[in-house]
C-alpha cells in the first residue's frame, strides 16, 4: 500500500520560513518524480513545485520560484520542500504527489497517482 505523509506545516508570521517533509512507503521512490500542490480554500488545487527521479530536473510555479526549494532524498524516500520568505498568500493546504516515471504534463494534477493527505501552511501578516 502506498503512502505519502507530509509533515512541517504549522502557522508562521510573514517572512518567515518552513520547511515541508513527505515521506514515501510502498513505492519505488525512485522510480517516482515528485511533486508539491497546494489548495487554499474555495479556490482549485494548484501546482508549486516538481523534482525528476533523480532530483536533476526541477520546475517551479511563478509564485514559488526564487522563494522555495524542492529537493529529494532517494535513500531516505523523503522529498522536501523549503518554503523562505512566506507571504499571507502562501496560506494552503500543501500536498506532495508522485508522478511515475517522467515530468510530463508535471503541473497537472491529475497526471499523478498517489497523494498524500496534505498539511496545512498558515502565513499571518
Amino acid at each position: 500500500q502506498v503512502q505519502l505523509v507530509e509533515s512541517g506545516g504549522g502557522l508562521v508570521q510573514a517572512g518567515g520560513s518552513l520547511r515541508l517533509s513527505c515521506a514515501a512507503s510502498g513505492l519505488s521512490f525512485s522510480s517516482y518524480a515528485m511533486g508539491w500542490f497546494r489548495q487554499a480554500p474555495g479556490k482549485e488545487r494548484e501546482f508549486v513545485a516538481a523534482i525528476s527521479w533523480s532530483g536533476g530536473i526541477i520546475y517551479y510555479a511563478g509564485s514559488a520560484k526564487g522563494r522555495f526549494t524542492i529537493s529529494r532524498d532517494n535513500a531516505k524516500n523523503t522529498v522536501y520542500l523549503q518554503m523562505n520568505g512566506l507571504k499571507p498568500e502562501d496560506t494552503a493546504v500543501y500536498y506532495c504527489a508522485a508522478k511515475f516515471s517522467g515530468l510530463e504534463s508535471y503541473g497537472s494534477r491529475w497526471r499523478y497517482d498517489y497523494w498524500g493527505q496534505g498539511t496545512q501552511v498558515t502565513v499571518s501578516s
